[in-house]
């Protein structure tokens, strides 16, 4: 089956912090025998930080963020068995949906892919007229980054037929153990773009523990940053690109994941850094949510903390043997069950399921 799929980018993770997703599912998708076009739009300078070249299992168009690129791209919506709109491109996000709805085939799956479920949901309770609210009664399924039962419960409520979230995983052959590199040596490292509705979770979870702990050296990684007052102990390193996070995560004793206020609200909604920190076999400390049991184990598998001051007292009680052996148990688990491969045979399944009601129901 062919997918047509609408993203803000699968070849540059600049911003765009679903790159490492989109990678990790379509990849394992295409190992199913899908026929897959990634759409991105040429914003945001994107292009000019690729992390990756056109990768051989899909066909990667990129085209001029203009009215005219637009068109060209919702053209090709018609060859499609599957269309798929994903949120966040950042530039023509209500014409697109708008677009592969009005271009789609009678018969095509057409699925709005929201990778980020929480904020989504808060705009269409905010407005009547959201384009996704609008768009729900032609959207045969609703998939999302994660969010678990509220999400869905919350998309059946503004009455989406159906909605199943698809987490982030791991993909081993991308993040795994390496050395480590004296460049991200520290004790505690944090990546992640500076971001409003995320901004006051690193002061409490990060910038209080380093300040806490003057002795210790801390790293922060990610876009926005250079403008942030920070304690003496932090260094910033600006954007870090997908090729160096196995390192990033091997290198520092523990690294630390931070929520987004919307995510850590909404829960079961662990990020892709998590994944990626686990494949790289590092300790992990991440801020309290709920859910985080369904993906790894407290005190064995992952370090939770509630603030600051538990992140502060986690690090000064960590042996380099315990980081160790929180990083091996983190990695096996993963392995275990949180791979793209699973990821993709699930999102195979709910698409050979929605393609048979479909015929049925024709």
């Amino acid at each position: 089956m062919k997918i047509a799929f609408y993203g803000s980018s699968l070849l540059s993770s600049y911003w765009n912090g679903a790159a490492t997703y989109y990678r990790g599912v379509l990849k394992a998708l295409a190992s199913h025998g899908y026929d897959i076009t990634f759409y991105e739009p040429d914003a945001f300078e994107r292009q000019q930080h690729r992390d990756i070249d056109p990768p051989e299992w899909v066909r990667s168009v990129v085209y001029p963020a203009t009215d005219e690129g637009l068109r060209s791209v919702l053209a090709e919506a018609g060859d499609a068995d599957i269309v798929v709109k994903a949120n966040g491109v950042g530039v023509y996000d209500a014409e697109l949906l708008d677009g592969i709805i009005a271009r789609a085939r009678p018969d095509a799956i057409k699925i709005f892919w929201d990778v980020d479920a929480a904020a989504t949901l808060d705009e269409m309770r905010a407005d009547l007229s959201h384009p996704v609210r609008r768009a729900l009664p032609d959207i045969d399924l609703v998939l999302t980054y994660g969010g678990g039962p509220p999400v869905i419960q919350a998309y059946r409520g503004f009455g989406a037929a159906a909605c199943e979230p698809i987490y982030n995983a791991l993909d081993p052959e991308t993040h795994f153990p390496v050395e480590p590199d004296p460049r991200f040596a520290s004790d505690l490292a944090f990546l992640g773009n500076r971001l409003p509705d995320r901004e006051a979770r690193v002061e409490e979870f990060f910038l209080k523990a380093a300040a806490a702990l003057p002795d210790r050296a801390f790293l922060i990684g990610g876009n926005g940053w250079d403008s942030k007052h920070m304690p003496g102990n932090v260094r910033h390193l600006g954007h870090v690109y997908t090729h160096q996070h196995n390192a990033f995560n091997c290198t520092p004793r523990a690294v630390l994941n931070v929520a987004r206020d919307s995510m850590a609200e909404v829960g079961f909604s662990p990020a892709t850094r998590v994944f990626e920190a686990a494949g790289a076999a590092a300790c992990l400390i991440t801020d309290a949510w709920e859910g985080i049991e369904q993906f790894l184990i407290p005190d064995k598998e992952v370090l939770v903390a509630r603030d600051g001051q538990d992140v502060a007292d986690h690090l000064a009680a960590l042996e380099p043997e315990r980081a160790k052996e929180i990083g091996q148990a983190a990695l096996a688990r993963v392995l275990a069950e949180h791979t793209y491969a699973l990821r993709g045979a699930q999102v195979d399944a709910l698409f050979r399921t929605q393609r048979a009601n479909t015929t049925v129901a024709a």
